[in-house]
């Protein structure tokens, strides 16, 4: 078996081994069996009788008078699926669960805004949360006891899942008045929660949080903690806008450096490109191997950043090894991009086992029977290949005697070839492996990642394959994922399902722009715009900023998500989003309600900064300059293309890029901005307007006479 399945075979693959895994093969499926999600089709042969979330399970809780037992996950989780072997699939468990809870899955992926509360209340009751996720509710889905993994039987002093029933059972049955009030005390600070606190904006704010995240770096290595340690784009590209608009150089430094500490280790996949979820350790060497989209288009996005600010086409590499990557193994037929891969895989070596990385990993052996002499010593030496494995942590004891490559030592330039052609054959030979289980439900707001990411690619690596990528996810989810006008959250195997929350909308519309900014397609403005009329519509909140999800009847609280975290605050990239079609619409009221959506978020900007590092970025841009590069001309033209080649070429974060060329696109952007009608080619040469509030300086159109313009512009 090669490579993944994909889509419904993989789905009935995925049964098929779980039954045989399992001993269930004559049991029937629970409910999840027409549930479309990877997550939940994983637990449709677990002996528990699970419901997924809906009516239909939280009226048999009320009906026969039994606390909900709410398991939280997704299809790619390491300890999902350790707690699912031990506990969800263990009868004496199951049958205990069945007689005494109503049991309801959720894929976290699919229902974030189920997600986000009930990760508020855990956290609330435990100080911290992760997945899976394992709460205890009433029949009005108020919480009243919450954890995270449990082992199945008591061991080391803890108690077990099965002691953690049975406690629940004792106290639902003669203390319920206590656990009522424990309840309601932590649903009302989950409400309370929403509240993010209004204020005005203060400058101090940006200076604060940069201040915070210097406190927070870690220099030997790179990064922002000590161990494990997380990618978090949204902080590199705080620091780099921060660079740009300050000249603050260890902002730069900070930023690069992590960049490539990054790159060089373990958590990239020095094969195939991608990165990994995050790194345990804290030289960025063994990595929890799963591998999200999210994470790979924030980093193409970063990556691509410092490619323009430095030049150093290292940072190039990376991109175009972590976009052939996302083209190979993450994109639909039609288009879209698929959610994520499992870190655990079959074990090539020992295919008994079923291990974190073991698709990843090799042993010495094999890297030498694979190349030449020659090629092997080169390999070896620069990936940091040693006989008995290299991982600096394995308390699992599941790297023994293999290798995770990384980039040990700087060969000299002679070396890259002969390094490219071993890669490929080290490549190929993993091909033949059974790969991870790939999560294949196109998720909205990452698609709309994705989309940014191969836009600037497009733009800055002049690249069109990466262009076509981006309008074919688009076409894919406007196609698809919009049912009678609204758009949906989740599509799978040809199921458009789920409301989409506030990130979805914020995330498209981010991707849409930046689509337009790439192609000069007016008909992704015109999306981008009907969206945001939409997104205002459902989300906003009178107080300012916006609810993360729809009303809805059954949840518990309309949340604002205050952290720019793995994936940012939708509400971040809704400020910028509002600040960006201000600018290409005129539309002053896009602009005022950004501002509004910054000051609504005070509360966390005025304690602690560093939570929400976008929403810094997005004030910076609402208090800046608006600055302008408008290129009259034909982009067939090659004229044209050389001046877009010296603006993409540079690092402008904060500058709005128009062309005027003199057909569609222009007359649609005369609607907006009567500037517009005014711009022309001079002497039938392309030409540059490099402006300030629409205010220009003298027209050039020659490449070089730009590029003094930009220079001394200190344009950002």
């Amino acid at each position: 078996m090669t490579a993944q399945a994909s889509g419904a075979e993989q789905g009935d693959l995925m049964k098929d081994i779980q039954k045989k895994n399992t001993g269930l093969t004559n049991k029937q499926a629970n409910h999840l069996i027409h549930e479309k999600s990877p997550y939940l089709q994983q637990h449709v042969y677990n002996p528990v009788d699970w419901y997924p979330w809906g009516k239909e399970a939280l009226a048999k809780a009320v009906v026969e008078d039994k606390p909900i037992f709410l398991s939280i996950g997704y299809s790619t989780c390491h300890w999902c699926h350790v707690m699912a072997h031990e506990s969800f699939e263990d009868q004496e468990i199951a049958d205990y669960l069945n007689a005494h809870f109503i049991c309801i899955k959720v894929d976290r992926e699919e229902r974030p805004g189920i997600d986000q509360i009930y990760m508020e209340a855990t956290q609330a009751m435990t100080g911290s949360g992760g997945w899976p996720m394992s709460l205890f509710l009433f029949p009005d889905t108020k919480p009243f006891y919450a954890g995270t993994y449990f082992p199945p039987r008591a061991a080391y002093g803890h108690p077990g899942f099965m002691e953690i029933l049975q406690g629940i059972r004792e106290v639902w049955l003669n203390d319920r008045k206590k656990i009522s009030l424990s309840a309601n005390q932590i649903t009302a600070h989950i409400r309370k929660g929403s509240d993010t606190g209004s204020a005005i904006l203060e400058k101090t704010w940006i200076t604060t949080g940069f201040s915070q995240i210097e406190e927070s770096y870690e220099p030997k290595y790179g990064g922002f903690a000590q161990a494990p340690k997380f990618p978090r784009p949204v902080v590199i590209d705080f620091l780099l806008r921060y660079y740009k608009t300050t000249d603050n150089k260890n902002a730069r430094d900070m930023a690069l450096f992590t960049l490539e500490q990054m790159a060089a280790g373990g958590m990239y996949d020095q094969i195939g490109g991608g990165f990994h979820r995050y790194s345990v350790d804290g030289r960025w060497r063994v990595p929890h191997f799963e591998k999200m989209l999210y994470d790979q288009s924030q980093l193409v996005s970063v990556y691509l950043s410092a490619f323009q600010l430095s030049g150093n086409p290292a940072y190039k590499r990376v991109v175009t090894e972590t976009l052939e990557y996302v083209l190979r193994d993450m994109q639909h037929p039609e288009g879209g991009f698929y959610s994520a891969e499992d870190a655990d895989s079959i074990n090539p070596y020992n295919p008994d086992e079923h291990t974190e990385g073991a698709y990843y990993l090799w042993t010495e052996e094999e890297i030498e029977s694979l190349l030449d002499t020659k090629e092997a010593s080169f390999f070896k030496m620069y990936y940091g290949v040693k006989k008995n494995g290299n991982a600096l942590d394995d308390p699992q004891k599941e790297f023994i005697g293999r290798n995770i490559l990384y980039q040990e030592k700087d060969l000299s330039d002679v070396a890259d070839e002969l390094l490219g052609e071993a890669k490929l054959k080290l490549l190929n030979k993993r091909k033949t492996r059974i790969a991870p289980h790939l999560d294949d439900k196109i998720i909205t707001a990452w698609n709309g990642l994705m989309i940014s990411a191969f836009a600037q690619a497009a733009m800055i690596l002049e690249d069109d394959r990466y262009l076509l990528a981006a309008d074919r996810a688009a076409d894919f989810i406007l196609n698809t994922l919009v049912v009678n006008g609204e758009l949906k959250r989740r599509w799978r195997d040809g199921e458009p399902r789920y409301a989409a929350g506030l990130d979805d909308y914020s995330f498209l519309i981010q991707g849409l722009l930046d689509l337009y900014a790439a192609s000069h397609d007016p008909s992704r403005l015109r999306k981008a715009i009907e969206l945001t009329g939409i997104q205002l519509a459902l989300f906003s909140d009178e107080k300012g900023g916006f609810y993360d999800t729809p009303e809805s009847a059954d949840l518990l609280a309309r949340m604002k998500a205050a952290y720019d975290g793995a994936e940012p605050s939708g509400n971040s990239v809704a400020a910028i989003n509002l600040l960006r079609l201000s600018a290409l619409t005129g539309n002053k009221k896009w602009g005022l309600l950004a501002e509004k959506c910054i000051k609504s978020f005070g509360k966390i900007l005025g304690s602690y900064p560093a939570a929400m590092p976008l929403m810094l970025s997005a004030m910076a841009l609402q208090m800046g300059k608006a600055r302008q590069i408008v290129i009259a001309g034909d982009t067939n033209n090659g004229d044209t293309r050389e001046l877009l080649r010296e603006v993409y070429s540079r690092y402008l974060p904060n500058t709005l890029v128009l062309l005027a060329d003199g057909r569609e696109n222009q007359a649609f952007l005369k609607e907006y901005l009567p500037f517009m009608a005014t711009v022309q080619k001079i002497d039938g040469k392309a030409s540059a307007y490099v402006c300030e509030n629409f205010t220009c300086k003298m027209v050039v159109n020659t490449r070089k006479k730009l590029a003094v313009q930009l220079d001394g512009n200190s344009i950002a």
